[in-house]
């Protein structure tokens, strides 16, 4: 959550969301369609009654059927809304009909469910934790985009007490050797990619 991340962060922020630029749409939509079956066969989603979840923007490895897959399963799935603050709040997903378009002021649109606000708490009621990011090393450290969002809400399972498997969708090759860390950054369980699943 620090203002002015170290410059090797940034570095290798800009060059991995280049690399998700240049995927073509084809392979975007083959890597979501592998992601759902990876993910899915996580015994930490399998067993999860809540699922904190997120939903895909741009290039960003894909979701959506993700979330009907994980609902369709009979699983709680809550999505974030984002704050001005750039915290989150949650509501729950009832299906591609219930999300709508958000426009935040000097953001991408996003798509966010439409149901109740449920408060920033309401992830501590999850059994895993989705994040987003742009890779992970063999520790299980997490890049993330560098909004603080997730930092926050890592911070709130910690306060809590709360211990859900902390999982991050990449593409295959965002499986680094090393990511940068600071201080309050947190080891993630796993990490699902279309070509499988990596633990930590």
């Amino acid at each position: 959550m620090t203002e002015h991340p170290p410059p090797e962060k940034a570095a290798l922020r800009r060059q991995l969301l280049a690399a998700r630029r240049a995927l073509s749409p084809e392979s975007r939509g083959a890597a979501a369609r592998a992601l759902a079956r990876s993910a899915l066969a996580l015994p930490e989603l399998a067993g999860a009654r809540t699922v904190a979840a997120y939903v895909s923007v741009g290039a960003e490895p894909g979701t959506h059927e993700l979330l009907d897959a994980l609902r369709a399963a009979g699983k709680r799935v809550l999505l974030p809304l984002l704050l001005p603050d750039n915290d989150l709040d949650w509501a729950a997903y009832e299906g591609p009909g219930s999300l709508t378009e958000a426009a935040h002021p000097g953001k991408m649109r996003l798509l966010e469910p439409s149901g109740p606000a449920l408060g920033p708490e309401a992830v501590t009621a999850a059994d895993a934790v989705l994040l987003p990011g742009l890779a992970v090393d063999g520790r299980g450290m997490r890049l993330g985009r560098g909004g603080g969002s997730y930092d926050r809400v890592l911070a709130r399972l910690e306060r809590a007490g709360t211990h859900p498997a902390l999982v991050v969708l990449l593409y295959d090759e965002e499986v680094v050797a090393r990511v940068p860390e600071e201080p309050h950054d947190h080891p993630v369980q796993a990490v699902a990619t279309p070509s499988g699943v990596v633990r930590f």
